[in-house]
């Protein structure tokens, strides 16, 4: 693999760290400004809708120049919203702060997946990006779980703080170690756009948008879940949060490995499974070491959609990927932005910390859903190409009778 794939991991460890911190300062966060729970979890939802809302207008933005470019800015937006967070001094500041730091998030991991896929041989391509996201998911595993102890003993602010450091090294990373690839020529927005005109690219990001968003339906209130009914104590989110970072990164590699040679069968299994274990996860978490596979088994299964549903989106739009690569990344957070939110109307509705779990385990059923559908419509336009084909073949010339 070439070594610029290690700066776009540097670059995804930083943002994967802002995006999952806030899971385990919650409560800190919502003591703090002195609201809810559910209220805080805005700080989730709104980080998610401006990756849906960054992912194309930032994408679109940076088609003039080169994605390396493109790449560094971005961290710097990043860096900026970082700190601002870092210093608000009203909730609504700090949501602001996570909007900010969120427009680059979409239009990175987008971008930054073209480039990836363009430095590999085709078949090499979903390991490539797996690659590059394993930063994000390196950083559930050393940065988040470090982030949440930072938090919990020296202060939320001082978290965030750190976070913009790296966001600082992910930068210095691109500008170092990225090639300077020239800006695509002949791709208009238009080109980029007709992608969306694809029912495959659609269903793609409609898989993203509900199979992610069970994790985090159940992710995104993991520490009143954990506190309150498995009975962990505060301190024990952090090592949590370890295992469910542990749990993606292996799901990241195994998804980028089976995508490049059976991409919907891996959909499929990992789809079906992830629903499963999410509505067990009512049952589970009330037992601690039940509760703590579980959560291995949500961020293993979660991430191994992740390479299969990048590619597929770069495979079915092929020729101007870049618009859609960032729009997927969007329909991850949208998903994070839908479950979250759901998620929140439960717990307020009296349902109790694991009324999440169902909502996940839904979203990750109506997901397997959309691959059958998708995998059945693409049977029948390929037999249906193959009949048209066959229709428009010149007849075969019928051979003479040899003469005595």
């Amino acid at each position: 693999m070439p070594l610029a794939l290690l700066a776009l991991a540097i670059g995804a460890f930083g943002i994967g760290t802002t995006e999952f911190v806030i899971m385990g300062l919650l409560p800190e966060v919502a003591a703090d400004f002195q609201v809810s729970i559910p209220t805080a979890g805005f700080l989730v939802t709104g980080y998610a809708l401006g990756v849906v809302l960054g992912a194309p207008l930032m994408t679109v933005l940076g088609t003039r120049i080169t994605r390396k470019r493109m790449l560094m800015l971005l961290m710097g937006l990043f860096v900026v919203g970082n700190v601002v967070s870092a210093i608000a001094p009203v909730f609504g500041v700090m949501v602001a702060g996570r909007v900010i730091a969120s427009l680059a998030h979409g239009a990175f991991f987008g971008i930054g997946s073209v480039v990836a896929a363009d430095l590999v041989a085709p078949q090499k391509k979903a390991g490539a990006i797996a690659m590059m996201f394993t930063g994000l998911t390196v950083a559930n595993v050393v940065g988040v779980p470090l982030g949440t102890y930072i938090g919990q003993s020296v202060g939320w602010r001082t978290t965030f703080f750190v976070v913009a450091a790296l966001g600082v090294i992910g930068l210095l990373g691109v500008a170092r170690l990225v090639p300077e690839q020239p800006r695509p020529e002949g791709v208009r927005l238009r080109h980029e756009l007709a992608a969306f005109r694809n029912v495959q690219v659609l269903l793609a990001m409609a898989m993203t948008v509900l199979g992610f968003g069970g994790v985090f339906a159940a992710i995104t209130y993991i520490t009143p879940m954990m506190t309150e009914i498995a009975g962990y104590s505060a301190s024990s989110v952090t090592w949590l949060l370890v295992l469910f970072g542990l749990g993606m990164v292996g799901g990241n590699l195994l998804g980028g490995k089976f995508a490049d040679r059976h991409l919907m069968p891996m959909l499929y299994v990992s789809l079906g499974a992830l629903a499963v274990v999410l509505a067990l996860f009512t049952l589970t978490a009330h037992n601690k070491i039940a509760a703590a596979v579980t959560i291995v088994l949500i961020g293993g299964l979660g991430f191994a959609t992740v390479p299969p549903l990048q590619k597929r989106v770069l495979d079915q739009a092929a020729g101007a990927p870049t618009l859609a690569s960032a729009v997927n990344i969007g329909a991850f957070n949208l998903g994070n932005a839908l479950s979250a939110w759901l998620g929140g109307l439960v717990i307020a509705a009296g349902l109790g910390y694991t009324a999440p779990n169902w909502v996940g385990a839904a979203l990750a059923a109506s997901a397997l859903v959309l691959a059958v559908v998708s995998s059945v419509l693409e049977h029948r336009s390929t037999a249906s190409r193959g009949r048209l084909v066959a229709q428009h073949s010149p007849e075969p010339l019928a051979t003479p009778a040899p003469q005595r």
